[in-house]
């Protein structure tokens, strides 16, 4: 019988503290030096290069100097009305927009022009490159622009190891190089996978192992989460 974790340890909050830049210091930089009234702003970038980290941190650090702050993304249910008072505008993954979240995401470019407002985007590629009505895109695409890359494999097993260091973990080499080359390198996934292997380990009372992280992705068996690769005779 497995013994089932508490939830002792909540997963922090995205900041810029706990952003690693790697490639992207120009645009945290950028996103840190943010002053109201600024043009607007576009993150792009594939997924797991931090765009929403960055979203999240910068909502953060605004709120926290007590900026009010609206968010819109495909979840967000119409109608987007525009805050009342100057605020920063977060649109993230404006390609997944439909018909009528594009008209109103381009009816808050209109509303807020000249206002004091902060616009603040992200989406998957360069303005010019998205499939969206021509109006908004040129809207999205007015301000700087900053392309986002995923992390290197040392930063990435860097996040890692400081992920685990946080959950009180010894996290070995070898369990390190199979996440990063069995799976896909989004740090997002990653995360969550190394959370589910903390309570795999708590639940079966086993430290971290590679037969343990084998034994929970054979548990999962039917989630397809792991990347197809050639043939191991060690699975």
């Amino acid at each position: 019988m497995r013994q089932i974790p508490l939830a002792l340890l909540a997963p922090p909050a995205h900041s810029f503290d706990n952003f690693l830049p790697g490639a992207n210091a120009e645009a945290l930089a950028y996103l840190m030096g943010l002053m109201p009234g600024d043009p607007p702003v576009l993150l792009w970038g594939p997924t797991g290069s931090g765009k929403t980290h960055l979203l999240q941190g910068l909502a953060e650090r605004w709120q926290s100097a007590g900026q009010r702050v609206a968010w819109y993304d495909a979840d967000t249910p119409l109608p987007w009305e525009l805050p009342a008072h100057e605020s920063l505008l977060l649109l993230d993954d404006c390609q997944r927009f439909d018909a009528g979240q594009q008209h109103a995401a381009f009816g808050l470019f209109v509303a807020s022009a000249g206002q004091g407002y902060n616009v603040v985007a992200t989406a998957d590629a360069p303005a010019v490159d998205l499939p969206l009505r021509e109006d908004l895109r040129t809207r999205l695409g007015w301000g700087p622009s900053f392309a986002l890359s995923p992390l290197s494999e040392p930063e990435m097993r860097a996040a890692l190891r400081r992920d685990a260091d946080r959950r009180g973990l010894l996290l070995g080499d070898d369990v390190l190089g199979y996440l990063l080359t069995r799976f896909e390198r989004n740090l997002k996934g990653l995360m969550a996978l190394l959370e589910r292997l903390d309570e795999f380990a708590l639940a079966t009372k086993r430290a971290i192992t590679l037969p343990l992280l084998k034994a929970m992705l054979a548990d999962e068996t039917g989630e397809g989460r792991e990347k197809k690769m050639d043939s191991d005779p060690n699975l």
